[in-house]
């Protein structure tokens, strides 16, 4: 990067373009980010070579691709328009300001306008809103070189030529065969003898996140995607399925810290948008707080007559958040696999029973003993010991559980993790806590 901003900043335009020759395209896009100056940025994206600007804008991220766009003449957009993919047109598209897609929309081809209109229609996060219309098709009577003939016209405009579909005349599915199988077979053996019949597919509004796992499942490169007419549509490509991970990642680990989920990058995102995310969790939790200290204020006389008690509340409250949060995740995660299912509530429900047996045993053991050496109260040890139990039994109940009423629900699991989760189990903690002192301790 130091090397090409001084080259940039001392006009060597021919020692750029023969770096830029030898690099890789994703490695090319990463350059751009790191580039400052808007005009630079125009400037080296007009050394790239004609073949190569189109993939290297796919790459790059929205606000600079709008300062290329505004920079470029209508003949450039064109250009561009006609080499990207549909899908990355389209998501393109998405993230631009109304003026600028009227000025793209108006220099590209009138048939790639109809494709990125059809595909703007499907609804966000479906397989329709993120599949590629460039594939290949043949049909079944072909024999291996008349195939092979074909997919050398298309292989330039296709996304992808590592999987290919068979159709029939209304472009319905009949099979599929690899470009391998098309290799190891005879040039004149027919299409339909070396296909496999059994086709693995999704509709235009199946939701993205399950497309992903038939990836997962199946070790797709490429999956068909078809209409309501069972007519194949389009694909979706792995490099496509890698941005669905990463997206649905992301936003269950911001749902699951209690913020609402944004698509901008942080130090893209306003502190304004920031705030706004956060703020509704944090008054729920806020609120939620205060009712914690409405329970400890009802049991007021028990830690006035036994002072000891109120040391030992944070500890009970983190400890049972934290085993609340710790089966939460782990039955997200196994929710998100598809390891887990609605059908084996009672399943987790005992697996998380027994767990907790077994943690809390450990723990009140320890702090049984710990409370008697500090304090020299053995009764005062045994409530702290029985609170733990009850506190982790209840705990690891409620974490294991939370996720899989959610989905039952329709709603994401993820919501139902650490903040949710710890805010019960404060309350419950603590009452659990003085109820258990009062009964033992006679106050």
């Amino acid at each position: 990067m130091e090397n090409l901003e001084f080259l940039l900043e001392n006009k060597k335009f021919q020692e750029i373009k023969a770096q830029l020759e030898n690099l890789n395209i994703a490695d090319i896009a990463a350059m751009f980010e790191n580039i400052k100056n808007n005009q630079q940025i125009i400037i080296l994206f007009k050394l790239l070579s004609k073949d190569v600007a189109a993939d290297v804008f796919s790459f790059l991220n929205a606000d600079t691709q709008e300062i290329i766009i505004n920079a470029l003449k209508d003949k450039e957009i064109e250009s561009i328009m006609a080499d990207l993919y549909m899908d990355d047109a389209t998501d393109f598209l998405k993230e631009m300001p109304a003026n600028v897609v009227k000025r793209i929309l108006k220099n590209t081809t009138k048939e790639n306008r109809d494709i990125i209109n059809k595909l703007l229609t499907y609804p966000e996060n479906s397989a329709g809103s993120i599949m590629t219309t460039e594939f290949i098709d043949i049909k079944q009577e072909l024999t291996v070189e008349e195939a092979f003939n074909k997919i050398k016209k298309k292989a330039e405009d296709a996304e992808t030529i590592g999987t290919i579909f068979v159709t029939d005349s209304r472009r319905k599915i009949e099979g599929v065969v690899s470009i391998k199988d098309l290799i190891l077979a005879n040039k004149t053996d027919v299409i339909k003898d070396i296909m496999n019949p059994n086709v693995v597919y999704s509709t235009t509004l199946t939701d993205q996140e399950e497309v992903s796992k038939l990836f997962d499942k199946y070790d797709f490169y490429a999956l068909p995607i078809i209409d309501n007419e069972q007519r194949l549509v389009g694909i979706v490509t792995v490099d496509d399925i890698m941005d669905v991970v990463k997206d649905e990642v992301t936003e269950d680990m911001e749902k699951m810290a209690a913020i609402s989920p944004s698509d901008n990058p942080y130090l893209k995102t306003s502190s304004l948008t920031h705030a706004k995310k956060r703020i509704f969790w944090l008054l729920f939790l806020t609120i939620s707080a205060s009712i914690t200290g409405a329970i400890m204020s009802f049991f007021e006389d028990a830690f006035v007559a036994i002072p000891a008690l109120v040391t030992f509340i944070p500890m009970l409250m983190g400890t049972g958040g934290n085993c609340g949060s710790q089966s939460a995740t782990l039955v997200i995660r196994g929710l998100a696999l598809n390891e887990i299912t609605l059908k084996d509530y009672f399943k987790v429900a005992f697996k998380e029973f027994k767990v907790s047996l077994l943690v809390s045993s450990v723990l009140s053991v320890v702090n049984f003993f710990l409370v008697w050496i500090r304090y020299d109260d053995p009764l005062l040890a045994f409530v702290i010991a029985i609170s733990l139990v009850i506190v982790v039994i209840i705990s690891e109940f409620i974490g294991g559980g939370l996720p899989i009423l959610a989905k039952k629900c329709k709603l994401d699991p993820a919501i139902m993790a650490a903040p949710i989760i710890s805010t019960l189990v404060d309350c419950i903690a603590i009452v659990s806590y003085f109820l258990i002192a009062s009964a033992i301790l006679q106050l």
